[in-house]
């Protein structure tokens, strides 16, 4: 299956998760339940996956508004792009966000958008508040569903080819991708959560198990974690606990 067609598969799983989880998170209360000081005007830069965009988290997006939040995408397109490249959009746009809402905001990332987040923040833990991954493969980039490394290895020979925006071979092999793979890796100094499933069918869940963070397993699929309502239960706390935070030191200045 072409490179293409391999993204399509995944978008068409993403519809027909989304079909049976949506009525679902709709009807939960802790999609209801919404208290708007809740987020005291904490920033979030949300980070698609794998070739999805900022679209792909509007749930989570209205979610955090509903709350008080103040949510913004993180502009990386459809996250097919150059890994390097791709951080360094995440923290032009973590720098915007800090200077737009007054303080360190958090940076939320789904399957790849999480390991492209965790990577931002070990650059620049002093714009980030907390960090949390969704089904992010921390442990083995390469890792994921041989579907998808297909997907990617075929949108490197298009790079090859001189197709603009995608991701090269550096990004699986070489210099560009031991250096991530460290950096991936290595301790963090802002507090993280890093969500898994064993039910996850893309990313194998050991592979979130995250050393320097807080691991919390939920029963969801992949495609579906920005959907599920134990995402939300399980993020609930944590935000409002950094919140809290931003607000007592923005009162103590």
């Amino acid at each position: 299956m072409s490179a293409v067609g391999q993204l399509r598969s995944l978008a068409r799983e993403h519809v027909a998760v989304a079909a049976l989880t949506i009525p679902r998170l709709l009807r939960h209360r802790v999609w209801r339940d919404a208290n708007p000081q809740e987020g005291a005007g904490l920033g979030v830069v949300l980070v698609p996956g794998f070739g999805a965009s900022d679209v792909s988290l509007s749930f989570a997006t209205t979610w955090l508004r509903d709350r008080g939040y103040e949510p913004t995408g993180a502009g990386v397109g459809f996250n097919v792009g150059c890994t390097s490249e791709l951080v360094d959009r995440v923290e032009q746009r973590l720098e915007e966000h800090v200077e737009a809402t007054g303080g360190p905001v958090v940076l939320l990332g789904q399957s790849r958008g999480g390991g492209l987040a965790r990577l931002a923040a070990a650059r620049r833990p002093d714009l980030v508040r907390g960090l949390v991954m969704l089904g992010s493969p921390v442990l083995d980039p390469l890792g994921a569903h041989p579907h998808v490394l297909l997907a990617a290895r075929a949108l490197t020979r298009l790079s090859s080819i001189g197709v603009p925006g995608l991701m090269d071979g550096d990004c699986l092999s070489g210099a560009c991708f031991e250096d991530n793979v460290a950096a991936a890796t290595a301790p963090l100094e802002v507090p993280a959560l890093s969500v898994y499933s064993k039910s996850d069918g893309i990313v194998p869940w050991r592979l979130s198990l995250d050393p320097y963070a807080e691991c919390v397993e939920v029963h969801s699929t992949h495609t579906g974690m920005g959907l599920d309502p134990d995402v939300y239960l399980a993020l609930r706390p944590r935000l409002a606990e950094w919140a809290a935070e931003r607000f007592d030191l923005r009162e103590a200045g």
